[in-house]
Protein backbone atom coordinates (compact mmCIF):
# COMPACT_ATOMS: atom_id res chain seq x y z
CA UNK A 1 0.00 0.00 0.00
CA UNK A 2 1.38 3.91 -0.61
CA UNK A 3 2.79 5.09 2.24
CA UNK A 4 3.52 1.76 4.19
CA UNK A 5 5.80 -1.12 3.00
CA UNK A 6 6.07 -3.69 6.05
CA UNK A 7 5.30 -2.28 9.97
CA UNK A 8 7.58 0.82 8.70
CA UNK A 9 5.74 3.99 7.46
CA UNK A 10 7.28 6.65 4.55
CA UNK A 11 6.32 10.15 5.25
CA UNK A 12 6.68 12.98 2.88
CA UNK A 13 5.35 16.41 3.57
CA UNK A 14 5.87 19.31 1.60
CA UNK A 15 4.80 22.57 3.23
CA UNK A 16 5.22 26.09 1.25
CA UNK A 17 7.38 28.44 2.74
CA UNK A 18 6.27 32.33 3.67
CA UNK A 19 6.89 34.72 0.61
CA UNK A 20 8.01 38.28 2.81
CA UNK A 21 10.29 40.40 1.16
CA UNK A 22 10.50 42.17 4.52
CA UNK A 23 11.48 39.32 6.59
CA UNK A 24 15.65 39.80 6.95
CA UNK A 25 17.33 37.27 6.50
CA UNK A 26 14.22 35.77 4.51
CA UNK A 27 12.04 32.39 6.12
CA UNK A 28 13.82 29.90 3.83
CA UNK A 29 17.59 31.53 5.05
CA UNK A 30 16.28 31.45 8.66
CA UNK A 31 15.19 27.45 8.01
CA UNK A 32 18.63 26.61 6.28
CA UNK A 33 20.21 28.41 9.05
CA UNK A 34 18.68 26.41 12.13
CA UNK A 35 18.75 23.26 10.21
CA UNK A 36 22.37 23.78 9.55
CA UNK A 37 23.30 23.82 13.40
CA UNK A 38 21.02 20.30 14.42
CA UNK A 39 22.98 17.82 15.32
CA UNK A 40 22.45 14.51 13.18
CA UNK A 41 23.90 12.17 16.03
CA UNK A 42 22.05 10.96 18.73
CA UNK A 43 21.64 13.97 20.31
CA UNK A 44 19.31 14.90 17.09
CA UNK A 45 15.87 16.13 17.73
CA UNK A 46 14.67 13.45 15.59
CA UNK A 47 16.73 10.83 17.55
CA UNK A 48 14.60 11.44 20.54
CA UNK A 49 11.61 11.30 18.32
CA UNK A 50 9.82 7.82 18.68
CA UNK A 51 10.01 5.28 16.07
CA UNK A 52 11.75 7.14 13.59
CA UNK A 53 14.09 5.44 11.11
CA UNK A 54 15.59 8.38 9.41
CA UNK A 55 14.86 11.87 8.83
CA UNK A 56 15.49 14.36 6.75
CA UNK A 57 14.71 18.17 5.88
CA UNK A 58 15.68 20.28 3.25
CA UNK A 59 14.66 23.49 1.38
CA UNK A 60 14.05 23.34 -2.01
CA UNK A 61 13.98 26.56 -4.12
CA UNK A 62 12.71 25.57 -7.57
CA UNK A 63 12.09 22.42 -10.20
CA UNK A 64 14.69 21.60 -12.30
CA UNK A 65 13.65 22.29 -16.41
CA UNK A 66 15.32 18.68 -17.91
CA UNK A 67 14.73 20.14 -21.63
CA UNK A 68 12.05 18.39 -24.41
CA UNK A 69 9.64 17.39 -24.65
CA UNK A 70 9.01 18.13 -20.65
CA UNK A 71 7.65 22.11 -20.17
CA UNK A 72 9.51 24.23 -18.50
CA UNK A 73 7.46 24.76 -14.85
CA UNK A 74 8.29 27.09 -11.54
CA UNK A 75 7.41 26.44 -8.02
CA UNK A 76 5.13 29.58 -7.20
CA UNK A 77 6.89 29.47 -3.19
CA UNK A 78 9.95 27.68 -2.28
CA UNK A 79 8.84 24.76 0.07
CA UNK A 80 10.02 22.78 3.31
CA UNK A 81 10.20 19.19 2.43
CA UNK A 82 10.37 16.81 5.41
CA UNK A 83 10.64 13.24 5.29
CA UNK A 84 10.67 10.56 8.02
CA UNK A 85 10.52 6.26 7.72
CA UNK A 86 9.06 5.60 11.55
CA UNK A 87 7.24 3.13 13.07
CA UNK A 88 3.70 3.13 14.02
CA UNK A 89 0.85 4.91 12.67
CA UNK A 90 0.81 8.05 10.83
CA UNK A 91 -0.88 9.85 13.71
CA UNK A 92 0.73 8.39 16.46
CA UNK A 93 3.95 9.25 14.99
CA UNK A 94 3.32 13.22 14.22
CA UNK A 95 1.95 13.26 17.87
CA UNK A 96 4.87 11.80 19.43
CA UNK A 97 6.68 14.53 17.66
CA UNK A 98 4.50 17.23 18.79
CA UNK A 99 5.64 15.62 21.98
CA UNK A 100 9.27 15.08 22.23
CA UNK A 101 10.43 17.90 19.94
CA UNK A 102 7.82 20.86 19.98
CA UNK A 103 10.58 23.73 19.85
CA UNK A 104 12.12 22.24 17.25
CA UNK A 105 9.02 21.49 15.21
CA UNK A 106 7.86 25.09 15.86
CA UNK A 107 11.24 27.04 15.46
CA UNK A 108 11.38 25.31 11.61
CA UNK A 109 8.04 25.00 10.48
CA UNK A 110 6.97 28.71 12.38
CA UNK A 111 8.81 29.61 8.84
CA UNK A 112 5.59 27.65 6.74
CA UNK A 113 2.42 28.85 5.87
CA UNK A 114 -0.25 28.61 8.15
CA UNK A 115 1.34 26.53 10.78
CA UNK A 116 -0.48 26.44 13.51
CA UNK A 117 2.54 25.64 16.24
CA UNK A 118 2.51 22.07 18.11
CA UNK A 119 0.89 22.97 21.21
CA UNK A 120 -2.54 22.71 19.29
CA UNK A 121 -2.52 18.89 18.21
CA UNK A 122 -5.25 18.51 16.72
CA UNK A 123 -4.18 21.59 14.30
CA UNK A 124 -0.77 20.48 14.24
CA UNK A 125 -2.03 16.95 12.92
CA UNK A 126 -4.50 18.50 10.51
CA UNK A 127 -1.57 20.53 9.14
CA UNK A 128 0.76 17.98 8.66
CA UNK A 129 -1.30 16.05 6.55
CA UNK A 130 -2.60 18.77 4.46
CA UNK A 131 1.11 18.79 3.47
CA UNK A 132 1.22 15.65 2.91
CA UNK A 133 2.45 13.72 -0.54
CA UNK A 134 1.51 10.16 -1.30
CA UNK A 135 4.47 8.38 -0.78
CA UNK A 136 4.87 5.40 -4.03
CA UNK A 137 7.37 3.22 -4.78
CA UNK A 138 7.58 3.12 -1.12
CA UNK A 139 11.16 0.96 -0.16
CA UNK A 140 11.74 0.05 4.10
CA UNK A 141 15.41 -1.38 4.00
CA UNK A 142 13.94 -3.09 7.66
CA UNK A 143 10.57 -3.51 6.24
CA UNK A 144 9.32 -5.28 9.55
CA UNK A 145 12.03 -4.51 12.02
CA UNK A 146 11.06 -1.70 14.53
CA UNK A 147 13.97 0.99 15.56
CA UNK A 148 14.93 -0.89 18.40
CA UNK A 149 15.48 -3.83 16.68
CA UNK A 150 17.60 -2.35 13.67
CA UNK A 151 19.75 -0.52 16.19
CA UNK A 152 19.90 -4.29 18.02
CA UNK A 153 21.21 -5.67 14.56
CA UNK A 154 23.84 -3.06 13.43
CA UNK A 155 25.20 -3.10 17.13
CA UNK A 156 25.82 -6.75 15.97
CA UNK A 157 26.99 -5.74 12.53
CA UNK A 158 30.03 -3.74 13.76
CA UNK A 159 30.81 -6.08 17.04
CA UNK A 160 31.55 -9.08 15.11
CA UNK A 161 33.51 -7.08 12.22
CA UNK A 162 34.92 -5.67 14.58
CA UNK A 163 35.83 -9.30 16.29
CA UNK A 164 36.53 -10.75 12.76
CA UNK A 165 39.57 -7.51 12.23
CA UNK A 166 40.86 -8.07 15.64
CA UNK A 167 41.23 -11.99 16.03
CA UNK A 168 42.86 -12.52 12.73
CA UNK A 169 45.62 -15.17 12.64
CA UNK A 170 44.65 -16.43 16.36
CA UNK A 171 44.92 -19.97 16.92
CA UNK A 172 41.29 -21.56 17.02
CA UNK A 173 41.39 -22.60 20.86
CA UNK A 174 41.90 -19.05 21.38
CA UNK A 175 39.40 -17.96 19.00
CA UNK A 176 36.59 -20.39 19.97
CA UNK A 177 37.29 -19.17 24.03
CA UNK A 178 36.93 -15.54 23.37
CA UNK A 179 34.12 -15.24 21.14
CA UNK A 180 31.81 -17.03 23.64
CA UNK A 181 33.03 -14.23 25.94
CA UNK A 182 32.39 -11.94 22.59
CA UNK A 183 29.21 -13.23 22.28
CA UNK A 184 28.00 -13.36 26.43
CA UNK A 185 29.53 -9.83 26.77
CA UNK A 186 27.37 -8.39 23.69
CA UNK A 187 24.48 -9.91 24.61
CA UNK A 188 24.53 -8.19 27.79
CA UNK A 189 25.05 -4.71 26.29
CA UNK A 190 22.49 -2.14 26.38
CA UNK A 191 20.91 -1.38 22.51
CA UNK A 192 22.68 2.14 21.65
CA UNK A 193 20.71 5.25 21.50
CA UNK A 194 19.07 6.45 18.26
CA UNK A 195 21.49 7.93 16.20
CA UNK A 196 24.64 7.00 17.60
CA UNK A 197 25.14 4.20 15.00
CA UNK A 198 27.28 6.06 12.87
CA UNK A 199 29.65 4.67 10.31
CA UNK A 200 32.55 5.27 13.08
CA UNK A 201 30.87 3.54 15.99
CA UNK A 202 32.98 1.30 17.73
CA UNK A 203 31.39 -1.50 20.23
CA UNK A 204 33.72 -2.82 23.04
CA UNK A 205 33.15 -6.25 23.38
CA UNK A 206 35.78 -7.72 25.37
CA UNK A 207 38.42 -10.04 25.00
CA UNK A 208 41.44 -10.31 22.74
CA UNK A 209 40.70 -6.48 21.31
CA UNK A 210 41.13 -4.74 24.64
Amino acid sequence: MPNQNGSVYGLTILSPIIEDPKATPSHDLQIRDYLAQLSTREDSPFAQAPGTHLARLVVMDDVVYVGAPSREEHLKSKYLIFESNCDGDLDSYLSGLATKIPEHLDAVWKHCVGYPGAANRTAFLSYMKACQLETTFFFAAVNNKSVTEALRALQTQTAVADFIATHQGVDAATLQREFIQFAAHLKSQPIPPPGSMGPHRTIKTGGHNE
